[in-house]
């Protein structure tokens, strides 16, 4: 789910290397899947270069070679003299065969994504390979994606000794630029290599909001045309338009935690109430309220929104459930109900309720909402619903996140940077 349009100038041609490709199931793996997606998603051209796996994923492409994995029958023999500290002709042979494979599979990428291969010892022939390719200028841009290192590990203690190609985990290699996953894996792989800290760059990890959250396609379509992810706090108002909703209070306090500093947004889910000739007066006012407060993009209608042509689509049992998920709170400013379900469907799932002080509401949530006068000041509620979100460190994190701990979020922002300063 994009949190920005923008793309490179410039696509790039860039290659993946890893042991093993998707659909693997290790964390290395799992990230490999994540970058080709976002890359590829963004027009860049993508190869995933591996000793196995491979992915279907239109803009990427597989080149799978065993030699350019962990095990097999020549690479565990060599594997097994090198940690008894023996080289020797077996392991020049193996770069021998693997360096010009290595250089077929990486002709003509820009950049080249290494994961591992510069820090870890699982294929110290591919490590050797590669540093040959990179000495004579036959390989891409490098960056080393950091996310073990052999020679911090005391597991792999044992397996490591002086010299090349060992050494090769532990220099660092000119005009290569290191990336690890976090701020602690960036002070060991200084420690590690004798840099600066600042030559290091971070890009964590991320999530795929929508494959967590299951979300529609409509849902993230509607999301990314609406940028509702950029709201602080995003509510949640599920009702038809009619007077009874008291929809109004819900904009005028929308205006007041503009006023607060916050940067909110209101979706009311239905459409005007089909039984009452006065409900499309009722929508007019609505939208002159908006548009006299100077708010027009602080309150969506998805009946004005969510349409095939001119006309409003229906609104699924699914694309509601995904706002749910989505929301910061729930908005129920009614002032009168019989019942009020939204209450029970934003108590299944834990989000926040801030609801007019009415019985049926009372008898619904008991302590666990946020009850106001639906006659009061709307700046009286908002700053009580400004002072929940400000002291919330949960809202904070899961802002946090869906900001800049998306795979797409951190595309923009670390990622696509890191490819525009590659020549």
């Amino acid at each position: 789910m994009n949190n920005s349009n923008s793309k490179l100038q410039t696509p790039k041609s860039v290659a993946v290397l890893h042991y093993a490709a998707p659909p693997g199931i290790g964390g290395v793996e799992v990230t490999m899947l994540h970058h080709a997606r976002v890359l590829a998603n963004q027009g860049n051209a993508v190869r995933l270069v591996a000793g196995s796996g491979g992915i279907e994923q239109p803009g990427v492409s597989n080149t799978i070679d065993p030699l350019f994995g962990s095990r097999g029958d020549a690479l565990d023999a060599v594997t097994r003299s090198l940690a008894q500290g023996q080289t020797g002709a077996a392991f020049d042979s193996l770069v021998d065969q693997i360096a010009p494979r290595l250089a077929e599979a990486l002709a003509g990428a820009d950049v080249l994504i290494a994961h591992n291969v510069l820090s870890l010892h699982k294929n110290l022939a591919l490590t050797a390979a590669l540093h040959r390719l990179h000495t004579a200028g036959r390989a891409p841009t490098i960056l080393a994606w950091c996310h073990d290192f052999a020679w911090r590990d005391p597991l792999y203690q044992p397996e490591l000794h002086p010299g090349h190609p060992w050494n090769l985990l532990r220099h660092p290699w000119p005009g290569v630029r290191y990336v690890v996953v976090s701020a602690d894996r960036q002070s060991i792989l200084a420690e590690l290599l004798g840099l600066p800290s600042s030559e290091i760059t971070v890009v964590t990890p991320g999530v795929d909001l929508a494959g967590m959250l299951k979300l529609e396609v409509d849902t993230v379509a509607l999301v990314e045309r609406h940028q509702l992810l950029q709201a602080n706090p995003l509510l949640l108002l599920p009702a038809r338009i009619t007077r009874r909703k008291n929809i109004e209070l819900g904009i005028a306090i929308v205006g007041a935690l503009r006023a607060e500093g916050l940067a909110p947004r209101l979706v009311v889910t239905g459409p005007p109430g089909p039984h009452n000739p006065t409900n499309a007066a009722y929508l007019a006012q609505l939208e002159a309220q908006i548009a006299a407060s100077g708010a027009d993009d602080a309150v969506l209608f998805l009946y004005r929104a969510y349409t095939s042509g001119d006309r409003p689509k229906p609104v699924s049992d699914a694309l509601l459930a995904d706002l749910y998920r989505l929301a910061d709170g729930l908005l129920f400013p009614s002032r009168s109900e019989g019942f009020g379900i939204p209450m029970v469907e934003a108590g299944l799932i834990g989000l926040p309720i801030f609801c007019s002080d009415i019985p049926p509401f009372h008898e619904i949530a008991g302590d666990a909402a946020h009850y106001f006068d639906p006659q009061s000041d709307p700046r009286t509620i908002a700053h009580m619903i400004a002072g929940f979100y400000r002291g919330s460190a949960a809202h904070h994190l899961r802002r946090r996140t869906r900001l800049h701990a998306t795979w797409d979020a951190i595309y923009h922002q670390s990622i696509a940077p890191l490819l525009a300063s590659s020549p």
